[in-house]
Formats: structure tokens, C-alpha cells, sequence
């Protein structure tokens, strides 16, 4: 049994098991029978949020009216989020007050889609549904804050169920409709988009590399060792697309968040 990407391959006796998602939830290793207890990807998570905020805390300690290079990429990232999501979508009067969340949910998903291909950790933090759901709870409590806040909350209920200008009868159809996708549709949307994409990831670079130590290794046939470079090619192709991804996921979910926060205003 060999580990790869976070994922267990099976090559006992030259046979391939191809990987499952099942592999993604990994059995309890510390704690267990307790409410603390801790599998592999909490313990990624304990980790990548430590590591994330010790850099920034050492950072934000360090920093200097003239920044570093260190410093100068901290701050570009924390400017490309207030500039290009935030502001973007929201505009600077409104959007200055979610910008520590966008940006803190927009580094965080970064870092922890990230873990998925640093060596020694080869799993992604989002790589179960729980922190994914998290993220988007967090996101639609601030939606319905901010849609309470602006409008008041029975004048929002109205206008997103009772849109004007609908034959009445089409409401008896649209109002569960339109229920069922402010409260389930979207935030669940917003979970499987992130979980979903981390884990496809995920299974695509395990089976390359597990299929590479088959061919190379485990095959009885050396004619194999061929595909075994190409397989070996593939994984290196595919991690290096998977931390692609990680950037794009981070950056998607922090947009549609700021997307819909802005769609609950009044006007």
C-alpha cells in the first residue's frame, strides 16, 4: 500500500486498484471516540492555518513603509483581492467592509487547495465537504445580513419570492422554487463547486503516479516502462495544473461570495 496525492493505490501482487473517493475520508488517527477526534485532512488544516497565519503575522510584525519583496507579494495579493473582486463587484464604498472576509476567505482556500500537492502533507485541506460548507455558510450568513440590513428582511423575502410583474398563479410553482434556491441551491452549489474540483483533481494525479510505479515497477512486462514515462510525465503535468486550479477555485469562490453578499442590496 503506497500513499499518493493523499490517496491510497493498492499494487500488491502486480495487480492496479484504482483510486476511490472513498479514500478521502480517512479513518480517525488521534483522539478517537471523542469529540476531539483528528483524521489526516483536520490535521492538514490545523497545520495550513498555522502556517498561514504565522507568515502574515510575521509579516504584518516586520512590515516597512518600503516593503520587501516578501512583503510587496503579501501585499499585491491582499491588493489583487480588494481590487479585482471586492471593489470590482461591490464598488469601494460598499465593498471596504468585506474585504478582510473576501480576502481571508480567498488566502485561506488558496493555502489549503495547496496542501493537496506539498510534499509530506498530499492532501487537500477542501478535500472533504466540511470545510467547503463552512466557507459557503459563512458567506450566505453575511448574505442574509446584509440583505436584512438594506431592505429588512420581510421586504427581501417578498422581492426575491413574489417577484412583481408574475401571473399570480406561476407563483404557487416559483415561491418554493425561488425558496429552495436562496436556502439550499446556491450555498450548496458553492460547496460542490470547490469540493468537487479538488477531489477530481486529486484522483487525476494519483492515478498517474500510481500507474507510473506500475508500469515501472509492479509490471511483470518491462514492454510497460514506456507507458510508465508517459504516466510519470502526466503526474507532473497534472500537479502542476492542480496548483493552477487551487488559484482558480480560491479566486472563484471568493467572486461569487462578493457576487452574491452584493446581490442581497437594494438596488
Amino acid at each position: 500500500m503506497i500513499g499518493v496525492s493523499g490517496v491510497g493505490i493498492s499494487l500488491a501482487a502486480g495487480s492496479f486498484q484504482v483510486p476511490s473517493v472513498d479514500e478521502f475520508m480517512p479513518p480517525e488517527i488521534l483522539f478517537q471516540g471523542t469529540p476531539f477526534a483528528l483524521n489526516r485532512i483536520i490535521i492538514v488544516r490545523l497545520i495550513a492555518t498555522a502556517v498561514l497565519l504565522l507568515v502574515l503575522g510575521i509579516t504584518a510584525s516586520r512590515a516597512k513603509l518600503i516593503p520587501g519583496r516578501w512583503q510587496g507579494a503579501v501585499e499585491w495579493l491582499i491588493e489583487f483581492v480588494r481590487d479585482n473582486i471586492v471593489y470590482q463587484i461591490m464598488g469601494e464604498l460598499r465593498g471596504r467592509q468585506y474585504v478582510p472576509m473576501i480576502t481571508t476567505l480567498f488566502m485561506t482556500i488558496f493555502v489549503f487547495n495547496l496542501c493537496g500537492i506539498i510534499p509530506g502533507l498530499n492532501i487537500a485541506a477542501t478535500a472533504s465537504i466540511t470545510m467547503p460548507l463552512l466557507f459557503a455558510i459563512w458567506a450566505f450568513a453575511q448574505y442574509w445580513i446584509a440583505a436584512a440590513k438594506g431592505k429588512g428582511l420581510g421586504k427581501f423575502l417578498k422581492d426575491e419570492l413574489l417577484p412583481s410583474g408574475v401571473p399570480w398563479p406561476i407563483y404557487i410553482i416559483l415561491v418554493p422554487m425561488q425558496l429552495l434556491d436562496l436556502v439550499l441551491i446556491r450555498p450548496f452549489s458553492l460547496t460542490i463547486r470547490l469540493f468537487a474540483n479538488m477531489i477530481s483533481g486529486h484522483i487525476l494525479v494519483a492515478l498517474c503516479f500510481a500507474a507510473t510505479q506500475f508500469f515501472l515497477i509492479d509490471a511483470a512486462n518491462k514492454a510497460f516502462i514506456g507507458l510508465g514515462a508517459v504516466t510519470f510525465v502526466g503526474g507532473f503535468i497534472m500537479t502542476l495544473f492542480e496548483a493552477f486550479v487551487a488559484a482558480i477555485q480560491a479566486f472563484i469562490f471568493a467572486t461569487l461570495s462578493a457576487v452574491y453578499i452584493n446581490m442581497s442590496y437594494p438596488e
